[in-house]
Formats: structure tokens, C-alpha cells, sequence
């Protein structure tokens, strides 16, 4: 399982990126510039979502594993979409996600070790909003709407799958 996630989140994302990089479609592998991201991003997506059809086998893996990378293909696609005019923060939704999903588990059953890893993971977004401002990487906005977008996405697709169960 974890070697199936790595290869689908991580490894063909940064070879495909390479990829273009290589070939000219990119000019640089930091992706600074809005018009450098949606390949790249399209690309995650699709791997993403190729990851979430392979984990799908309710026999073998559990159901929440193939919804989480469902979810996660989707918040990549929106940021997809959102980046074809729009330079959203990527690292924001990513940490927006984990902190919805965290949230979420607090919500539904609260014990002591999710309110210690709600209390990280805030701090840990925190961090990385900090981080993308004081590199210059994007502005308040940029940020703010990219962890609104994945702490979003993750109550919205929670109960859109409360609603069909």
C-alpha cells in the first residue's frame, strides 16, 4: 500500500515534472510562476486519481484509504483549475486538507491524542502559511484561500459521503 502511495503522490509526479522540465515545458522545477503550474499540477491529478482507482479494492484495502486519495485528486484538479488564472497555494491546500481531515476526526469522536495532533497540525499549517509568505512564494491571499480550499474540500466530501451512506 504505502509503496503503491508513494509512486503514485510522489515518484511519477516529480518524474513527470522532471519530464517537462527536461523537454522545455517548464522553466524551472520551483514552479514560481502561475504559468509554469497547471501541467505539473494536471499531471498530480492524474496520477492521483490513477492512485485512488488502484486502492480501490475494498477486499484488500480499506474503503477510507481510496476516499482520502479520491479527495486529494480532487483538491489537486481544483487547483488545477484554479491556477489556470489564479496562483492559489498548492502547499495550502495540502496542509488545509490534513488539517480538515484531523479536524474532522476530532469532531466525530474527540480522545486525547487527536486533540494533541489537532494542535500540531494547526501549528504545522501555521508554519507553512508563514513559510510560502516570507518566500515571496505567494500573498496573504494565496494562502489563506489555499487552506480554506483544502479544510473545505474535506468537510464538503465528508458529507457527501455521510449523505450516500
Amino acid at each position: 500500500m504505502l509503496a503503491i502511495v508513494f509512486a503514485f503522490t510522489f515518484l511519477l509526479p516529480s518524474l513527470g515534472t522532471g519530464a517537462l522540465y527536461w523537454f522545455g515545458h517548464v522553466n524551472s522545477l520551483l514552479l514560481r510562476e502561475r504559468a509554469q503550474r497547471p501541467l505539473p499540477l494536471l499531471l498530480a491529478a492524474f496520477s492521483f486519481g490513477v492512485a485512488a482507482v488502484v486502492l480501490y479494492q475494498p477486499t484488500i484495502f480499506d474503503a477510507l484509504l481510496s476516499q482520502i486519495m479520491t479527495g486529494m485528486t480532487l483538491a489537486v484538479f481544483i487547483t488545477f483549475l484554479l491556477s489556470l488564472r489564479w496562483k492559489i497555494s498548492a502547499h495550502g491546500v495540502g496542509v488545509g486538507g490534513a488539517l480538515g481531515l484531523l479536524l474532522l476526526f476530532h469532531l466525530t469522536g474527540p480522545t486525547a491524542a487527536t486533540i494533541w495532533g489537532l494542535v500540531s497540525m494547526v501549528l504545522l499549517a501555521g508554519s507553512v502559511l508563514s513559510a510560502r509568505l516570507a518566500l515571496d512564494a505567494h500573498t496573504p491571499g494565496e494562502a489563506w484561500a489555499g487552506l480554506c480550499l483544502g479544510v473545505g474540500l474535506v468537510f464538503g466530501f465528508s458529507i457527501g459521503l455521510w449523505l450516500n451512506s
